[in-house]
């Protein structure tokens, strides 16, 4: 019987994904996009563990790598995914709430770029 092999987590900034890659396979990601005006922010599109890999934890480990992402960046993530909102819900001491300014302003780009997502 393989062991599994520890999660890696690699940000593509260009393509908007966070990866969670296990032996060279992607078995989940975050679709994200960078906030394109002040206060600045990443935000959290989708979360998807792919088939085969549910139930493992790794949704709860991507949306917590991509807080930590954003905090050594300086800026707020805003979850618009429900289920990175829903983990920012129960970690609330490790997802700090973005700026009201920095949610609308998330949302109004989201809508402008709805073709992409």
């Amino acid at each position: 019987m393989a062991e599994n092999q520890a999660i890696e987590f690699e940000d593509d900034r260009k393509a908007g994904r966070l990866l969670a890659v296990e032996g060279g396979a992607v078995v989940g990601f975050i679709a994200y996009f960078v906030l394109d005006r002040e206060p600045g922010a990443l935000v959290a599109v989708h979360t998807i563990v792919e088939p085969g890999h549910e139930g493992r934890g790794i949704g709860g480990q991507l949306v917590r790598t991509f807080y930590g992402i954003a905090a050594a960046e300086g800026v707020p993530v805003v979850p618009l995914c429900p289920y990175a909102a829903g983990w920012a819900a129960k970690h609330p001491d490790e997802a700090p709430a973005a700026p009201a300014e920095a949610v609308e302003a998330a949302k109004a780009q989201l809508i402008a770029d709805s073709d992409r997502w």
